[in-house]
């Protein structure tokens, strides 16, 4: 290891493992003896289950079972617990301007008396094959009654600073509006969901094997549902193919497969396919933003109002997106605001936090406003961003979200250099002499992360040579063995492929929050810290008995104890060899935000006769607090830009008027691919945070939070010249050349 393993770029030391097929994956699960389920869904988006007959399901030969709404009501399974609104102190309150509280409606694991989206489940065959279950499903014959379009508001609050955000937009010089849709997408992860339950008749103890965001919080959602209580659950997860906040919350399935288990008395399988995944999974993102930028003569920004409105899906499942978008509106600009805040239910899927829930619809918002201002009032994009920009911290901006500490002015000029903004016409001469548009846009960034607010971590130093690390932050690709072990290596002095996470089993975890709103380092490095210095404490009582020595003589550094001005000592992994177990335990509940910032520049070609648009350039500077590990950062950050790429250029979750699902495949959902990018020049800033006591704050969103604004600000940027003002998402190449054909006309 280097002197100091934290800001190593060290390799990631599970990947050997993972590319040479150790990984467990949902679906590598599999007990003897198990049996195979398929979920019967509604076709249809609102209607009223009239009968559901399943006589002719349950006698085809190898069925064993066949769950219904009915069995639901009758053994008194509770509907899913979703908690949608915001838990923690640092993000804002969103109340109905009624006084009324907000109405919450949380989903049967089975429809009993209504199904409200297309795929919502209705019911649960299982039988001895997984070709026999889908045969049986098919046999299943429901009745149902069409009912009229949800379309109710749920949450309707005004927030900020209405008297002063009026009487500025009155004195306002100038006014520029934006009304945009921020298109639902889905997380297509590269596994899809899958769950295995088995019950334990001797013991009555239930176990779910599922992937997902967290362990400890289906065990509490699943005993709630099933009337139990949490010590008879036991969820055990490895490896999760992808999770993006989607896989967060709980499914219907995780309940079905541990219920229908106990019902025939052998483990139950179920594994999603695609279709079912586009048709059921969370969605993401999902808004109409209409919003108004007052400035006055100069330039100055004095206000901003916008009424932002949630497509919640079906079910109230989280608040989340639109509290963090509505308290971040302002970004990283000086000004007062007021925003209206609404919450609808429609007959499609939930939405729930999909990676940097609600920042990047916030930050495409006010980045498009101030290139819309630029241009339609003679400003130029960076004079008129550094005029406005936050030049001291901490600040408190007009929702009343603190942010603790930042560089914002230097990380701006940064990435104008690393980016080099000045060569950006000669690019653009070249591209022009191949036919094509060149556009150039930037945007900057702000986050809101907070989370679940407690962990756990359990650090051991056992005798065998390794240091255990039990910790409650289940991994979906973060890098968690590496990063994790690199804070153990820090403190511990020992080296980081001696560390070992256990994060997979809620016999061994009994807190832990997850993985979701950057919440991992965090918390997981003032757990360890702290129990890290609980072992050095431990271990310089036993190195003095061993050495003879006073224990104010012994010292520990670089995994070592000596006797101070001698070499004499022992290391600590020797010490636990010849002492036993070493070990401390650590609990942290953190109720304050981590604001993360930073700039994205991106330039684009664009085919102005067939609408295609290709990024040429990404470039980013992202300040971190402090970086554990600068290889796994830039890591994350291109997977955020990809996942922003995918929806300002090409994704897009499409119901037709009748509530069916247009975009169920990937014949329909387009995804980007390899090819669709150029190198990334990625650079990190490290200014410590003030609101952690170690100065981290989180790096997995950065990528994605302003990529929507900067990437169309480039396409719409390109297209200027031609009258092009503003282009929705996803800035497909027929939304293109459609945009440019109306601006000629």
């Amino acid at each position: 290891m280097p002197d100091s393993a934290i800001g190593a770029s060290l390799p990631r030391l599970e990947d050997a493992r993972l590319l040479t097929g150790g990984g467990c994956y949902s679906d590598d699960f599999t007990l003897p003896g198990q049996a195979y389920a398929w979920v019967v869904r509604s076709p249809y988006p609102h209607v009223r289950i009239v009968a559901v007959d399943t006589s002719l399901a349950r006698a085809m030969p190898g069925v064993l079972l066949v769950l219904t709404g009915a069995d639901v009501m009758a053994d008194g399974l509770k509907p899913v617990p979703h908690i949608p609104a915001a838990m923690s102190p640092p993000d804002i309150k969103l109340p109905n301007t009624d006084g009324s509280p907000h109405r919450v409606v949380r989903p049967d694991v089975l429809a009993i008396e209504t199904a409200c989206f297309v795929g919502e489940p209705v019911a649960f065959v299982v039988a001895e094959t997984l070709a026999i279950a889908k045969d049986a499903a098919e046999a299943v014959q429901v009745d149902y009654a069409e009912l009229p379009p949800l379309a109710d508001v749920v949450v309707e609050s005004l927030v900020g600073d209405p008297a002063g955000t009026q009487a500025a937009f009155a004195q306002a010089r100038h006014v520029v509006k934006l009304r945009t849709e921020i298109q639902r997408v889905t997380g297509v992860p590269m596994e899809p969901r899958a769950a295995l339950g088995h019950f334990d008749a001797g013991s009555g103890r239930y176990t779910l094997y599922a992937g997902g965001g967290a362990i400890v919080r289906p065990k509490k959602e699943i005993a709630i549902i099933l009337g139990i209580e949490p010590e008879q659950v036991r969820v055990i997860a490895k490896e999760v193919g992808g999770n993006f906040g989607t896989r967060n919350f709980f499914y219907p399935e995780f309940a079905l497969v541990c219920w229908a288990a106990r019902r025939i008395g052998r483990p139950v399988k179920w594994t999603c396919e695609r279709h079912e995944a586009f048709l059921s999974d969370y969605a993401g993102r999902d808004f109409l933003i209409e919003s108004e930028l007052a400035l006055d003569a100069d330039g100055s920004f004095l206000g901003l109002r916008a009424t932002s409105t949630s497509n919640l899906g079906a079910y109230t499942a989280s608040f989340v997106p639109l509290t963090k978008g509505t308290q971040l509106m302002t970004s990283l600009y000086r000004m007062p605001a007021m925003a209206r805040a609404r919450g609808v239910l429609t007959n499609t899927p939930s939405t729930a936090p999909y990676r940097s829930a609600g920042r990047p619809e916030a930050m495409f918002v006010i980045e498009r406003l101030i290139d819309l201002a630029a241009r339609a009032h003679g400003f130029d994009r960076i004079a008129l961003r550094r005029r406005n920009l936050i030049t001291t911290t901490p600040h408190t901006n007009a929702f009343g979200v603190t942010y603790d500490s930042g560089d914002y002015v230097s990380t701006f000029d940064e990435i104008l250099k690393l980016a080099d903004w000045s060569g950006f016409a000669g690019r653009q001469a070249e591209t022009a002499a191949r036919g094509l548009r060149r556009g150039i846009g930037l945007g900057g960034y702000v986050e809101s992360q907070s989370g679940a607010p407690a962990e756990r971590a359990e650090v051991t130093v056992l005798p065998e040579g390794a240091v255990e690390i039990v910790i409650g932050t289940l991994s979906s690709g973060q890098g968690h063995a590496t990063s994790f072990a690199q804070l153990a290596s820090e403190w511990l002095g020992v080296p980081a492929d001696k560390v070992r996470l256990v994060t997979d089993d809620s016999d061994r975890v009994s807190v832990g929050g997850g993985s979701h709103s950057g919440r991992s380092i965090r918390l997981a490095s003032t757990t360890i810290h702290q129990a890290s210095l609980g072992i050095i404490a431990q271990g310089r009582k036993l190195a003095a008995q061993l050495l003879e020595a006073a224990e104010a003589d012994i010292v520990f550094a670089e995994g070592r104890f000596t006797i101070a001005g001698t070499d004499r000592g022992i290391g600590l992994l020797a010490l636990a060899a010849e002492r036993g177990p070493i070990a401390d335990q650590a609990d942290v509940e953190s109720r304050v935000g981590s604001y993360p910032y930073g700039w994205h520049v991106c330039e684009v070609e664009v085919d102005a006769e067939t609408g295609m648009a290709r990024i040429d350039r990404y470039t980013t500077i992202d300040d971190v607090g402090r970086a554990v590990n600068p290889l796994i950062l830039h890591g994350q950050t291109h997977g955020g830009i990809a996942q922003g790429a995918g929806q300002a250029l090409m994704e897009r979750c499409f119901y037709a008027t009748d509530g069916q699902l247009l975009s169920g495949s990937f014949m329909d959902y387009a995804m980007p691919h390899a090819d669709d990018f150029p190198p990334f020049t990625t650079a990190l800033s490290e200014v410590p945070s003030k609101n952690h006591p170690l100065g981290f704050r989180g790096g997995g969103e950065g990528g994605i939070t302003p990529a929507l604004g900067v990437i169309i600000n480039a396409v719409v940027d390109a297209l200027a010249d031609l009258g092009v003002t503003h282009i929705d998402m996803p800035a497909s190449p027929e939304r293109v050349w459609r945009a440019i054909q109306e601006a000629q006309a």
